[in-house]
């Protein structure tokens, strides 16, 4: 009985040791898996999608005004149409296409929270719509001004341009005003340190805001600046609209480089795939210690 549990326990911890290993190691590369960027051509009604390395393929044609773009936890791509059919579109990872949603007033930016919600910047009605997993539909916020892009901070607070503001909404639905005075708020992303990143389509400028809301400008001169999207690395995706038909992208480091051109108006831009959640160090370091320390146990009460 001693052998058989010694065996165990030097398995156990064996096996929990490379688990740490391999926590640590996903922690300190970054623990997510290259992703695809996809992007909605405003112009052509396609969808285009772009492997890390950036080489293009089409990933579905023929939708009109393809503006706003989103992911479920599926992986299914979710597509706001605007004013072409005031629908949204949903397409499988195999390409299968089908209307998710219709009846809206040129649907703009998407956004799902942690819950599988999904929100729609219904601009033409001034409101935020949302779905829940079942596909029950409400409104969530009114009283907006033509919202554009959406985003949610790791609170689940959802924020939203309006006018010339970004707009703060909680989870209960309270609005407050985050910032002002911009010129043409556009994209909304979040980079993993929690700061606002806003495209102003007016200036060409990317703004960064940190969660107090002190705002600096990030990066300028991109033209018609409407959507952003950030990778796993951290870079910031930038699409530039009829400006130049491309998409630039910007390092940490605020290096700046064409990612992609040629585009007939891109505007929305998402990544496939979500970051690897890894637990913290702390709490690798005492299930480490714990899961021995189970086992001794154990044995004393044999």
């Amino acid at each position: 009985m001693k052998t058989k549990l010694k065996t165990i326990i030097r398995a156990a911890c064996h096996s929990f040791a490379g688990a740490v290993c391999t926590g640590a190691a996903l922690l300190m590369t970054g623990n997510a898996p290259a992703q695809n960027l996809f992007e909605g051509d405003c112009n052509s009604g396609n969808i285009y999608e772009f492997t890390p390395g950036g080489a293009q393929s089409s990933f579905a044609s023929g939708l009109g005004t393809a503006v706003g773009l989103a992911f479920n936890s599926k992986g299914d791509l979710f597509v706001s149409l605007g004013n072409y059919s005031g629908s949204i579109i949903e397409i499988t990872p195999g390409g299968v296409v089908s209307t998710f949603a219709s009846g809206f007033n040129n649907p703009q930016g998407l956004a799902f929270n942690s819950e599988g919600d999904l929100f729609v910047a219904n601009a033409g009605g001034n409101d935020i719509i949302m779905f829940t997993p079942g596909e029950v539909r409400s409104t969530f916020a009114s009283g907006l001004d033509n919202p554009q892009g959406l985003a949610f901070n790791s609170a689940g607070d959802l924020f939203a341009t309006s006018g010339h503001n970004l707009i703060k909404i909680t989870p209960g639905g309270v609005q407050s005003t985050f910032a002002s005075g911009l010129a043409g708020p556009w994209g909304l992303a979040f980079n993993s340190a929690g700061d606002l990143f806003e495209a102003d389509m007016s200036t060409g400028n990317i703004y960064e805001f940190t969660p107090g809301g002190v705002q600096s400008t990030y990066a300028s001169g991109l033209g018609v600046a409407v959507g952003l999207a950030f990778d796993s690395a951290g870079d910031l995706f930038v699409s530039r609209g009829n400006y130049s038909g491309s998409i630039i992208e910007i390092t940490p480091g605020e290096t700046q480089s064409t990612f992609a051109s040629g585009l007939d108006n891109p505007v929305g831009l998402a990544f496939q795939g979500e970051t690897l959640p890894v637990p913290e160090p702390s709490a690798l370091g005492l299930l480490a210690v714990g899961v021995p320390a189970l086992l001794v146990r154990r044995r004393r009460k044999q």
